[in-house]
């Protein structure tokens, strides 16, 4: 057997279960989850879902913390989200679901309106971001994915520290497929700083607990100042 057989195939039955796959894609917000919240999201009994976290935290899918009597959980890092992303576009493209119910539905448009993808912004907001840095010459896309020295003084401007993200342990811009749209959005250490200044400067805010978000007034106003991007076009 091949030496990548074993510790992929494991991988893999970690995230056939619905339920666990369906703990990866809730903590797609980036945020960390109670072991209580998950189940309670899932429609499971909490010891069910303590068992599953159990096995997705023993293959490094999560990473879990304890305080008190609550147990946290979040995905390992980025490059877990991203493949956690990656797979859900894929079964989006293959396999696509449609959505029951009222409640549901109005959930779906939130989501492939705006949202986050671990820590960077997604949806129709995400793709229409990236395609405004592209238009902008901020980014180019000849000969890879990279920012332009233009998109460099932008980012600066924005109160981002490209000196630091340029040390990060990540890619400093690449493309993430998103999901619902097929197109990418920015990801890497440059699309997380972009979403942590949009809530910071109260550009978007969540909606619920989930991963959704709504551009605020004050967002609208600031991603037409930046970006020439208008509420039409998310």
């Amino acid at each position: 057997m091949d030496g990548m057989t074993s510790p992929l195939s494991r991988l893999a039955g970690l995230l056939a279960d619905p339920s666990r796959a369906a703990f990866c894609l809730a903590l797609l917000d980036g945020r960390a989850w109670t072991a209580g919240e998950l189940a309670k999201h899932v429609g499971i009994a909490p010891s069910t879902a303590s068992a599953h976290l159990t096995l997705l935290v023993e293959g490094g899918v999560l990473v879990d913390e304890h305080q008190g009597r609550h147990r946290y959980v979040r995905l390992a890092d980025h490059a877990i989200a991203t493949l956690i992303e990656d797979l859900a576009a894929h079964a989006a493209a293959t396999q696509p679901e449609t959505p029951k119910g009222l409640r549901e539905v109005t959930r779906a448009k939130a989501i492939a309106r705006a949202r986050t993808c671990y820590d960077h912004l997604a949806g129709r907001l995400g793709v229409a971001v990236c395609d405004a840095l592209l238009d902008h010459d901020y980014v180019s896309d000849s000969g890879g994915f990279a920012f332009t020295d233009k998109g460099l003084t932008w980012l600066s401007n924005m109160d981002i520290d490209v000196v630091a993200l340029g040390r990060a342990r990540r890619p400093f811009a690449r493309q993430c497929l998103d999901w619902t749209e097929r197109r990418p959005h920015l990801a890497g250490a440059t699309g997380a700083a972009l979403c942590a200044q949009a809530f910071s400067r109260g550009w978007v805010e969540r909606i619920g607990s989930g991963r959704a978000v709504r551009v605020t007034p004050l967002g609208n106003e600031a991603f037409a100042t930046e970006l020439g991007l208008h509420e039409n076009q998310w």
